[in-house]
């Protein structure tokens, strides 16, 4: 039996609304403070990069109404249409997609560009909830988890060829949701191993890493067979499948790096690694930014006084690397605080997503928890040098309306579908 709803807002959880509105306000004003400019002040002015981001995030509370006006179980009916949807999206960027900063990641409108790869996580994360929620599905099973990774790895895949890696990349969060829904724990472990191997391949070679695997796994094996003393004899066909399976994995981290990332990906790569020296090039942005934020100090120097952001010392600071705004103008204050609502936001979501009655609305609840958690934890990572820069926007903060709209969809149809969660009987 189900209670009647008084109006779209009955059930809403209040503390999320704020830290979403606390979120996108910080994230405007640094927005604001990273673009503005003496001849430009006007906070209306929507000729400007931070008029045009409040435009965006007005027209987001259009978008909300929307989200909440509809009901509930049409997420999850609908789940896969809107998956396939977005996949066809994401691959017609290959024949109508618009090139922009190296990627072809855009449609374009006029003067108006929409990036569909930032919608296709939401469609992801519901088509993943769908799957997981049938009752029959054992994600113990191999034929299930296949279906599984498909699902994952194929708009991640479209996404890397276009290319874009760094939103690729961000299908990786997903795995935190399966581990909470059972998967084999030694995937975790494949996880590790494999990104091990990622970097050591990119940092020694291929011929190198591969070689050293292969000892490795010789010796491993000679261990089991001669000192642990335990038979071998009818698992040969195993062994020569991780022997493969390995192998192939380090050739294609050389073939994604060599063939798909572009150079400035690969530069990117190898100041990180120490291969590379470069604080004027390609390394250049990263550089200024950590300088930035240490200008900062404990206290910061203040609101539109940070000098290096007013001398615009970052490229483009108001999109992946606004973070260093906030380090600059609010200090350590600022940055910790930040550090805080963004960890009570993704905290508040796991919360919210254990209460849920439905197995559909709470592995929902978690894609969307590792997404935000992913985002933020890396693109604060990059800014201040630990990972390379790989395009990876700041949830709420960076400039840009299309991934504004994608993050607030992704967080409101949670939102509905947890209000939807107080008024099951």
């Amino acid at each position: 039996m189900r209670a009647q709803k008084n109006n779209i807002f009955s059930g809403i959880d209040l503390p999320l609304i704020l830290l979403y509105m606390t979120l996108v306000l910080f994230g405007w004003m640094n927005i604001y403070a990273a673009s503005i400019s003496e001849e430009q002040t006007l906070i209306l002015d929507f000729s400007t990069k931070y008029g045009k981001q409040l435009l965006w995030i007005g027209l987001s509370f259009i978008l909300i109404l929307g989200i909440l006006f509809i009901d509930a179980r049409t997420y999850e009916k609908f789940a896969s249409i809107i998956y396939i949807a977005s996949l066809l999206s994401l691959f017609c960027l290959f024949i109508f997609g618009k090139k922009i900063n190296g990627a072809t990641s855009w449609y374009s409108f006029g003067s108006f560009s929409v990036q569909p790869s930032e919608f296709a996580k939401a469609a992801t994360a519901l088509a993943l909830a769908r799957l997981l929620s049938d009752k029959q599905y054992d994600l113990k099973l191999i034929k299930n988890q296949i279906k599984t990774f498909i699902i994952i790895f194929l708009p991640a895949i479209f996404i890397t060829l276009q290319p874009d890696p760094g939103s690729g990349l961000v299908y990786a969060a997903f795995f935190f949701v399966l581990y909470r829904e059972n998967l084999p724990v030694y995937y975790i472990a494949i996880g590790l191993v494999a990104i091990v191997l990622f970097v050591l391949t990119l940092a020694f070679g291929l011929q190198i890493v591969l070689a050293c695997s292969w000892a490795l796994l010789l010796l491993f094996i000679l261990y089991l067979q001669f000192y642990r003393k335990i038979s071998l004899k009818f698992q040969w066909l195993k062994i020569a499948t991780l022997f493969v399976t390995i192998s192939a994995f380090i050739f294609s981290v050389d073939y994604v790096y060599n063939h798909i990332f572009e150079q400035r990906h690969r530069d990117r790569f190898n100041i990180l690694l120490g291969k590379n020296t470069d604080t004027r090039g390609v390394g250049y942005n990263t550089n200024q930014s950590v300088l930035t934020i240490k200008s900062g100090g404990f206290s910061g120097k203040g609101y539109l006084q940070g000098d290096r952001t007013q001398g615009h010392f970052v490229p483009e600071q108001h999109t992946d690397y606004i973070f260093s705004t906030v380090g600059e103008e609010w200090g350590f204050i600022g940055t910790a605080f930040l550090i805080l609502i963004f960890t009570m936001f993704v905290l508040r979501i796991l919360k919210l997503a254990e209460r849920q009655k439905t197995t559909f609305s709470r592995v929902y609840g978690y894609g969307i928890a590792s997404i935000f958690f992913f985002h933020y934890l890396i693109n604060i990572g990059m800014v201040i040098g630990l990972f390379p820069t790989i395009g990876i926007p700041l949830p709420f903060f960076s400039y840009g309306g299309s991934g504004l709209w994608g993050f607030t969809v992704l967080l409101f149809i949670f939102i509905k579908l947890d209000a939807n969660r107080s008024y099951e009987l």
